[in-house]
């Protein structure tokens, strides 16, 4: 739990950083009984940052799942979305999608030599995605890594911070695709396995080192 997040936000940060949730499961990670849990979720329903959906799971009374609402969601930094549109616009406009896609690529080429300072090409896997999550949390990504049961990673991120503008120009999300495979080394395969803007709540990239017997 992030402690610097205000009391009545807790719940929206821990929905926005592990998904939907029972009441009984976020009463969990908020440290509150179920009625105080309740409590916050209504006032936070009644002000239109969060949803419930009822949902049957075999047998027994459904359970009711709550999520962020794109109000909620909203709660969260888009870096300077407006003016970021604007600028984007404009450049398509004046200058031209070639222009623009220079631009994107110039700004990958930056990130990538700016990880390259802080991960060291010799390092173990795990050690460079753990540093990579480490820089893309510092950038506003809420990101962490976790591996799976078959040895690979997962590289989470559970907010965009730039989302206006790769909505408008999915040439960021490629670019940034890029980066990491780049970042990572050649032994590495990475795949985007979700994405904001395809519907998911969070983007999330595979890594498999294709050395691995």
């Amino acid at each position: 739990m992030n402690n610097s997040v205000p009391e009545n936000e807790r719940a929206i940060w821990i929905l926005k950083n592990e998904g939907e949730k029972t009441l009984k499961d976020l009463a969990q990670s908020l440290g509150v009984t179920t009625e105080g849990a309740r409590f916050q979720l209504l006032k936070l329903s009644n002000d239109g940052y969060v949803k419930s959906e009822s949902r049957a799971l075999g047998r027994g009374r459904p359970q009711q799942f709550w999520s962020l609402t794109k109000k909620g969601h909203g709660k969260f930094p888009d870096s300077h979305s407006e003016l970021t549109l604007r600028l984007i616009n404009t450049i398509k406009e004046n200058l031209g999608e070639e222009t623009l896609s220079q631009l994107i690529n110039s700004t990958g080429e930056d990130n990538l030599r700016n990880y390259r300072k802080m991960i060291v090409e010799t390092d173990p896997l795990e050690s460079k995605v753990e540093k990579l999550a480490e820089l893309r949390e510092k950038e506003g990504y809420m990101a962490h890594y976790e591996q799976n049961q078959d040895g690979d990673y997962l590289l989470i991120e559970n907010h965009c911070p730039i989302c206006a503008a790769a909505t408008l120009c999915q040439g960021f999300c490629a670019t940034e695709l890029n980066t990491f495979q780049s970042v990572l080394g050649p032994n590495v395969k990475v795949e985007r396995i979700d994405h904001i803007l395809a519907g998911a709540r969070r983007c999330a990239y595979l890594i498999q080192d294709k050395t691995k017997s």
